[in-house]
């Protein structure tokens, strides 16, 4: 029996994965599990959570599929990436598969071309349209400055694990990621330590690599991963 346990990002939550739980759920029979980080979801109240809280909630919801099911992969988005990586190098993981993982975070010159497409959609009418502008501006005003801090330490805190994952990792990453610079998927490929590694690169894919364009093709490669019996290979 096979379990597949997938992180949100900060700030979010599981709706950020959806289209990959789903596609999974319809192509297996594994048990998807997809929790909600505590003061994340669709009504953020992130004011009194700590990262510690973060990480034992989802240490708690490995530790309950790993007494059911024989099997657990691990998927994580954004700092549910980080997140799964200090899961799987404290634990016997199957396979880890990081999404725009937030090993550094914040593109400057991509956070510029976004705002230039803010613009510009402002100009002729179509900034209601722009998912990556509403996306951000339903978070504006609801995330506390000790939110971002305890981020800041979670991130920092779970670095230090990344030499010690031992499982089979694919790492994906787009290429226009404001949040997470895309060199961050070579960072991450330099530190683990992992004998079995794959790198794929998603050249329209923004941050919400799960609900972007290249969606569809992220979930086969996803999903290929995870059933092959193979190595993996570095690609580009």
């Amino acid at each position: 029996m096979v379990a597949c346990l997938i992180i949100h990002g900060y700030t979010g939550g599981p709706y950020e994965v959806e289209p990959l739980a789903d596609y999974l759920t319809k192509q297996t029979d594994w048990h998807i599990a997809v929790p909600t980080l505590p003061g994340h979801g669709r009504n953020l109240n992130l004011q009194h959570v700590s990262h510690d809280e973060w990480l034992e909630a989802a240490e708690q919801a490995l530790l309950q599929l790993q007494k059911r099911y024989d099997t657990v992969y691990l998927i994580g988005f954004s700092m549910g990436g980080m997140i799964a990586a200090y899961l799987a190098a404290k634990y016997q993981i199957e396979k880890l598969v990081l999404l725009a993982t937030s090993g550094k975070y914040l593109s400057l010159k991509q956070i510029g071309k976004d705002i230039g497409g803010f613009l510009t959609d402002a100009v002729t009418g179509k900034l209601r349209e722009n998912k990556l502008f509403l996306h951000y501006k339903r978070k504006l005003g609801t995330v506390p400055f000790r939110a971002n801090i305890e981020f800041l330490r979670l991130v920092r805190f779970t670095r230090r694990y990344l030499n010690k994952i031992k499982s089979p990792v694919l790492i994906a990453q787009g290429q226009q990621d404001g949040m997470v610079p895309y060199k961050t998927a070579y960072y991450l490929n330099k530190e683990i330590t992992s004998e079995q590694k794959e790198v794929v690169f998603f050249e329209r894919s923004k941050h919400l690599i799960c609900l972007g364009d290249d969606k569809d093709t992220l979930n086969k490669i996803v999903h290929a991963f995870l059933q092959s019996s193979r190595s993996p290979t570095f690609i580009y």
